[in-house]
């Protein structure tokens, strides 16, 4: 997995390839689904009713264990989630939160597959999505498992801003709200530790810190953190 490939774990880009006669087959077949902020659209556990177009708003993926909440991937408009447990059989393995008032396209369960049936071609795609998936998993287990935290960090910043940056005077913004804790959660470890090192960067010029957002002054900078803690020179 490159440093600029994820938002969170699993790329836009990746849930909106849909071929396009493949797209406009299951929008024929769906229905309009509402959420407003903070609403789940499915949890974990949850059997699978359907499979999920995101036409306005933003979704946030991830899973609660014990009374930590983990970010898995950012949904936004254009992307289809929820394909898995439909492919499986097995329930929901994640959380589908609304960040903000969304709207959606549902293609039904039933629906969903009876096309599989007509249209075998569709599960070459889907072959291909799940094989994907897989692959960023064990990249991101294994950043988890041997990466030191700064380099993990950096390489999540460079992946946001990859997706969400916005060029202006000040550097590279990241058009998204980031809390500190949701940086932890992301990162699996502590708001004071992330704290520690954005404070860190700050004072070196890295980046700078305005409510709840992050404008990287020197990406190179944290490439290169990223690389030393890929080569195991420490961080």
């Amino acid at each position: 997995m490159t440093i600029t490939e994820t938002p969170a774990l699993f790329p836009s880009h990746w849930f909106r390839e849909m071929p396009p006669e493949f797209a406009a087959l299951l929008a024929g077949l769906g229905l309009r689904r509402s959420l407003q902020a903070g609403e789940y659209l499915y949890r974990v556990g949850a059997a699978a009713e359907g499979f999920y177009r995101l036409d306005r708003g933003r979704l946030r993926l991830g899973a609660t264990h014990g009374l930590r909440e983990f970010t898995i991937a950012y949904v936004d408009p254009g992307d289809w989630v929820g394909e898995v447990p439909l492919l499986d059989g097995l329930p929901h393995a994640s959380d589908a939160q609304a960040t903000d008032d969304s709207e959606l396209l549902m293609v039904p369960k039933r629906r969903f597959e009876d096309l599989l049936e007509r249209e075998p071609g569709l599960h070459r795609h889907f072959s291909r999505r799940l094989a994907f998936a897989m692959r960023l998993s064990v990249s991101y287990y294994g950043d988890l498992a041997a990466l030191p935290l700064p380099a993990r960090l950096a390489k999540r910043l460079l992946e946001l801003a990859a997706q969400y940056g916005e060029r202006g005077d000040g550097g590279l913004r990241i058009g998204l709200r980031l809390p500190q804790q949701l940086l932890a959660d992301m990162m699996a470890t502590s708001r004071q530790s992330i704290s520690k090192e954005l404070k860190a960067w700050e004072a070196r010029g890295w980046i700078a810190m305005k409510y709840n957002t992050l404008i990287l002054q020197q990406p190179e900078a944290l490439r290169q953190l990223v690389l030393s803690g890929e080569r195991g020179d420490g961080g």
